[in-house]
């Protein structure tokens, strides 16, 4: 395998373990026969970063100094395993100068891919926010939780960032999952990298849709050469 990679930089630490999780598939799809073979990774966990689903957090610039941060050491393109704070994206771009693999695109480019016309979202409201602007552009209608159902899954992702990931936190999430497919939803999109963590395709009738494990192979595939480089938004 050539040297000529690009290095990757990961804005992680939201949270923790979906970072680790993200690393981890990262690898797992990099094919290699020796150390040299994978990807160099500089990534930045910071589960200081101030909370995406609080307005006014202001996580954006944190993110976005991190991201400057990675270029000068060495990143070539990015990544952020967290739904959420893409919407940063732009920002994180601009001060960077990188490109961001754009995991929000790739979720809902996978959806429409299905043949679906309604795409379940299981996702904070920032992140469902965004997922229905790109289901929108793909032609596709977005399934939401209600309200009240809504505020329990949050409840569930945040038993799952403190560490739950028994069957009663599976039984959960897996509720919420079916709760979208009895709303009409076709396909169910992980929209929090915490989703995979306790639920899989086993779990769900409708096809599972994980743009987390859909970004490591992009990510794979762009520093590898195979795939293009995302163009720096404007």
């Amino acid at each position: 395998m050539s040297d000529d990679t690009l290095t990757l930089g990961v804005l992680g630490g939201m949270g923790p373990a979906a970072t680790l999780e993200f690393l981890a598939r990262l690898q797992g799809y990099t094919p290699a026969q020796k150390d040299q073979d994978h990807i160099r990774v500089i990534a930045d966990i910071n589960p200081k970063a101030p909370d995406r689903n609080v307005p006014g957090s202001n996580a954006g610039a944190t993110l976005a100094e991190m991201a400057a941060n990675l270029r000068s050491i060495g990143a070539e393109v990015l990544a952020m395993p967290c739904n959420t704070a893409h919407a940063h994206a732009d920002l994180i771009q601009r001060v960077s100068g990188l490109p961001l693999v754009d995991m929000i695109d790739l979720g809902a480019d996978a959806a429409a891919g299905e043949g679906a016309m309604r795409a379940g979202v299981l996702g904070t409201r920032g992140a469902l926010k965004l997922y229905r602007e790109y289901l929108a552009a793909h032609a596709l209608g977005m399934v939401a939780l209600p309200p009240e159902r809504q505020e329990a899954f949050m409840v569930t992702l945040y038993r799952i960032k403190a560490g739950e990931l028994g069957d009663d936190v599976r039984r959960e999430m897996k509720s919420h999952a079916e709760a979208l497919r009895e709303l009409g939803a076709e396909v169910l999109i992980a929209g929090c990298t915490e989703v995979p963590l306790v639920l899989d395709d086993e779990d769900v009738s409708l096809r599972l849709i994980d743009p987390g494990d859909l970004l490591a192979r992009r990510c794979v595939g762009v520093c590898l050469g195979w795939e293009p480089l995302p163009q720096v938004m404007a």
